[in-house]
């Protein structure tokens, strides 16, 4: 276990600062609000990696190449309990992106893109009660976005992108879930994101906010809040994003 612990605490560190060796591009669209996609996409030859911490001592590491035009494709390791000194430390099986865009938006219509977010956050949950070890039947107190499909643009001010769509888990068309969002970008040093995410009823839907700050060209970081209203079951999150090449 203690192998475990410092094989993937070096792979978190280590993964952000492997593309430092040539400067990146900036960091010009936003690929993603909070949770919510947007219909923006990495440029061919740009590589993202994302580091976040998040509750209960867990870390996930997504790592997102822009491997054709307009294409995106992504994978995410996550260690629960990584963080502080639990020894029941728990590494998660690997997640995976994919995002298409197939319209940059005009005048009038809003760039779309349609892909695939299996990540997973909350782990150790049953029935939104933290009970680790976990049920085998409720691992996970946020299920994978799944399939998407998703609508941006810029709004009534320069700096200010809307985005919103339609997201359904496992392809399962019986549920169906929304997200909206949004983000502000001030002098490309700090930024404001608000989401509204699995909207479907009330009680299963989630409102996320973050400060962004703009540290380089290349690297953001965030701090956030999940699940906001609701109790015990907010979480606070920060989270580095380093664009680079390839």
């Amino acid at each position: 276990m203690k192998l475990k612990f410092l094989f993937f605490a070096v792979l978190f560190a280590a993964l952000p600062l492997s593309s430092w060796a040539a400067e990146g591009d900036p960091i010009s669209m936003e690929t993603q609000l909070v949770d919510v996609p947007t219909a923006q996409v990495l440029d061919r030859y740009q590589a993202s990696f994302l580091t976040r911490a998040y509750a209960h001592g867990s870390m996930m590491e997504t790592i997102e190449f822009g491997v054709f035009p307009r294409v995106n494709l992504g994978v995410s390791f996550a260690a629960h309990e990584l963080i502080g000194s639990s020894s029941s430390i728990k590494v998660l099986s690997p997640d995976f992106q994919a995002k298409w865009k197939i319209f940059d938006g005009d005048l009038y219509l809003p760039a779309i893109a349609i892909g695939y977010d299996g990540r997973r956050y909350g782990y150790g949950y049953k029935n939104r009660v933290y009970t680790y070890p976990i049920d085998k039947n409720k691992k996970y107190m946020d299920d994978r976005k799944g399939g998407y499909i998703a609508l941006s643009r810029e709004i009534i001010i320069p700096g200010l992108d809307a985005s919103a769509g339609l997201n359904f888990a496992d392809f399962d068309w019986e549920e169906m879930y929304f997200f909206t969002g949004m983000s502000y970008v001030f002098k490309d040093m700090i930024g404001l994101v608000a989401e509204w995410d699995n909207i479907r009823n009330i009680r299963d839907s989630r409102l996320n906010m973050a400060a962004r700050f703009y540290l380089h060209p290349s690297l953001s970081f965030d701090a956030g809040v999940r699940r906001i209203g609701r109790g015990d079951e907010s979480e606070r999150i920060i989270q580095f994003r380093y664009v680079g090449n390839f």
